[in-house]
Parts: C-alpha cells; structure tokens; sequence
C-alpha cells in the first residue's frame, strides 16, 4: 500500500471517502458545432457508465448551482463576462471586434446555450470547493468542470471560463496553500498564469511540450517574484507511456506535498493524455491515467477532481468512470454494462484499453534530467507551513442535515449574497442531503494573473487584489 510518501496522515487505500458529484442533465446537450472535437456529450455518457455500474450509490450527487456573472467576475474581466451573456450565433456578425479582442470564433465558437454552459460547469467546480471548504465531503467530482486555458480576459482551447482558477480562490478562504496539479495532454497555462506571482497556490503541470498547443510550459518556467519556484513544468515528448509517467510523477508530488503542504488539492485529470486520442499524442492506459488520481487521494488531503480535455470521447467516458472508482474505493467491472450508450464501446465492451505500440520519444535519460531538475527547483523552497497551520472555522456558518434527512430548505445564512434555484431537483432519490451551498464571491480580480497576499491563517477571507 502506498500512502502518498511524505504525505500528510493517510489510512490504507481502501478507506471509503465521503464523496459528492456534480452533474446537470442537460450538460450534454450543449454542442460546439459540426466537426469540433470538443463535445459535451462525453459528460453524459460518463454519467450514464456511473449509474450503470452502481457507483451514484456510494456517493451524493448534486445539481450544481449555476455562477453567476458576480462569481465568473472574481477572475474574469467584466467586459468580457458581459460579453458571453449577451452574445448569441444570431448576433456575433454584429460583434466581430469583440469577437477577435476576446478570440471567440474558431477554437472557441459561439453556440446556443454558450454561457449557460459556463455558468454550469463553473457552477460545478466552485460548488465543489465550497463543499470542501466546509468539510461536508473528502473529494468533490465536477467532470464538466477543468477548461483550464481560458485566461482573464479571453477564451482559449476550447475554454471560455477558467472554471478552476474560481475553485481555487473560493480554496483559498479556507486554505493558506491549494496544490494544482494538471494531467491534461496540453499545458495548464490560463492556470499557471492566474497564479504565477504568488506562494499560496503551487501548479504543476505534465504535458506534452514542443511544436504543440498551447506552446508554453517549458521546464525553466518557475514562477515570478513571491510565485518562484512555485510553479512547475514537466514537459514531455510523444509516446510516454505508464511508467515513464509515474517515474516522474510520485517522485516529484510527493516532494511537493512534503516541502508544500497544500490545505487542498485541485487535480485536473484530463483525459487526452490517454491512448489514442484524437487530439493527443501520449501513451497511458486508464489504469495509468488513474494511477496518479490514486495517489492523490492517498495523501488524505481534501482533493477536487476536475475534467478537462479528452476529445476520443468512449475512452473519456471510460477513463472518468474507472477514476470515479478508484476516488470511492470501489473496484469496477472490466465487462461493461448494458446502458444507453453501449454501442459507443464496441467491439470489445469493455472498460480498459490497451496502449498502442506507438514509439516512445522520452528516453529514460530525459525523464531523470527532467526529475532531477524539478526536484532540485522544489529543493529550494522553505519547507512549508511558514505560519501555524491549523484548522480554523469556515467563513459562512452552515448546519449540517442529518444524514436520512430530507431537507430542501437548507441556505447560506443571511449574509450569503447567492440566490437559492428553488425548483432544483436532485439527480438520485431524496434520502441523500439536500443542501444547496453556494460560494460567496465578492472579491473582484483586477490584475492580469491573482495577486493573492499573504494571509494569516486565522484570516477569515483571501485578500485579492
């Protein structure tokens, strides 16, 4: 049993953990376009192979609260937020300045329903954090949520709200330090950048590096001012397969966990790093892909669980369902059930998939210069905590419903500025809890990245400047 090496206290594997999942039935229908590789729908087939395999039963399930322009605006510009509320398909010809300023258009089109997505899967992430924040659960899912190159003012890669710079800063009211950590083919950019002058959140990134979107990421990107060393950049070739990526991966978290000591950890497990994606060029099983979700959560550390990319979308389904396992302690079935979607995963019907025998471009050389050099950076930071690190209350007030409890009118109290959807509906039967949690966001971001200040530990709100 492995227990996150210099990890903080962690039982076996095995322990259960209280689990809460985000998801809106009508996420998949939203839709990019004919041809765009971005496609909603895999979130529907995911949920589909979860209920199918039993595993909405073990944790609590929740309709995420949409964010609202206020909340989207704690990192994003208002100009741009604006934007997205109001522009629709039948418009945009009426809008091409803003369109190229805020670079919506071919990477990132303008559908029907476009902010009503965002609000949802924003909605998820930050929900996530708030139910973190105050203890009513050990890890949140939100696999519509992790588009993590939009920036502050313009989309990217198929992102248009940085879903996971918002779940951080809600963290960061409960949390002095959040580690980032992005399995994503592609480089966490929009993140890195958010945080790149501060000490308080430390991202770290694997991804492939080179003629290759989004072009940042390189190893001696470190971070500026108070953020060096702070954050991290494991650039890889094509081909890197479950070993390779676990030789640079448990080495180098589990020093970040010992000289960090992160509160919280958000991980972004996007799934194009998987085998033949259609995007992507890496070589990982499921089971690998998984592996570092495992090791996350061994180091008993409140952990938010995040999409991302993933674009050959039966293997998406896959992969997040077998993660969804791996996070409960549940072992799932390699035979698939009969479900809606079950002719997307023929001709085997399985879970897994085997790796190709595509070459791998990482010689074991690279991959040790490369751990060396990450681990000689994180060398140089002061072990962490540099305040008392100590629980401390959470900044609302908030009643816990008892367990067999149906109780829908469960709120913030009154200093809560979030309106409560009145007509929501859960998505599993009304014995699971009720509460509908919301984050209070009332911190606009005015700088290019988040100047996070230091904070200390018994500040009951993050100074945001």
């Amino acid at each position: 049993m492995e227990t996150g090496g210099n990890s903080l206290p962690s039982g076996p594997d095995g322990v259960k953990r209280k689990v809460l999942y985000f998801y809106d039935p009508e996420v998949g229908n939203y839709y990019y376009g004919q041809g765009h590789p971005m496609k909603p729908h895999r979130i529907r087939m995911t949920h589909a192979l979860l209920a199918h395999y039993g595993l909405l039963q073990h944790m609590q399930v929740h309709k995420p609260v949409p964010a609202r322009d206020r909340d989207l605006c704690r990192f994003h510009a208002d100009d741009y937020v604006n934007f997205l509320h109001n522009v629709t398909p039948e418009t945009q010809q009426d809008q091409l300045r803003q369109l190229k300023r805020f670079n919506v258009g071919e990477d990132c089109p303008v559908f029907d329903g476009l902010f009503s997505f965002c609000q949802t899967y924003a909605g998820g992430s930050i929900g996530g954090a708030v139910k973190l924040n105050h203890g009513f659960c050990d890890i949140a899912f939100n696999w519509a949520g992790g588009l993590h190159h939009a920036k502050k003012c313009e989309a990217s890669g198929f992102c248009y709200v940085n879903d996971i710079v918002l779940a951080i800063l809600e963290l960061l009211k409960q949390h002095q330090r959040v580690l980032y950590v992005d399995i994503d083919i592609h480089h966490g950019d929009g993140v890195e950048e958010a945080f790149y002058t501060t000490d308080r959140v430390m991202t770290v990134s694997f991804h492939k590096f080179g003629d290759y979107f989004p072009g940042t990421g390189d190893i001696r990107d470190i971070g500026y001012s108070k953020g060096k060393y702070y954050s991290l950049n494991v650039p890889l070739d094509d081909g890197i397969d479950d070993e390779g990526y676990q030789y640079l991966f448990k080495p180098i978290i589990s020093k970040v966990m010992e000289v960090f000591r992160p509160g919280a950890v958000v991980l972004q497990c996007g799934a194009d790093s998987l085998s033949g994606d259609r995007l992507g060029c890496f070589n990982l099983s499921i089971k690998g892909h998984a592996e570092c979700v495992k090791f996350m959560r061994s180091f008993n550390v409140p952990l938010l669980l995040l999409g991302g990319g993933g674009y050959t979308i039966r293997n998406v389904a896959r992969c997040w369902c077998y993660e969804t396992g791996v996070a409960l302690g549940v072992e799932v079935d390699d035979k698939m059930p009969q479900h809606e979607y079950y002719e997307y995963f023929g001709p085997d019907y399985t879970l897994h998939v085997s790796p190709s025998n595509m070459e791998n471009k990482n010689s074991r050389q690279l991959l040790l210069e490369i751990r060396n050099k990450l681990l000689d950076n994180l060398s140089k930071l002061e072990h962490a905590p540099s305040v008392q690190f100590q629980e401390r209350q959470p900044d609302t007030e908030l009643t816990e419903a008892d367990e067999d409890q149906d109780d829908g009118d469960e709120r913030w109290n009154s200093d809560s500025d979030m309106d409560i959807d009145e007509d929501r509906k859960l998505i599993i039967p009304s014995r699971v809890k009720r509460e509908v949690i919301e984050p209070e966001t009332k911190d606009p971001v005015c700088s290019m990245g988040v100047d996070v200040s230091p904070m200390p530990i018994d500040v009951p709100t993050v100074k945001v400047e």
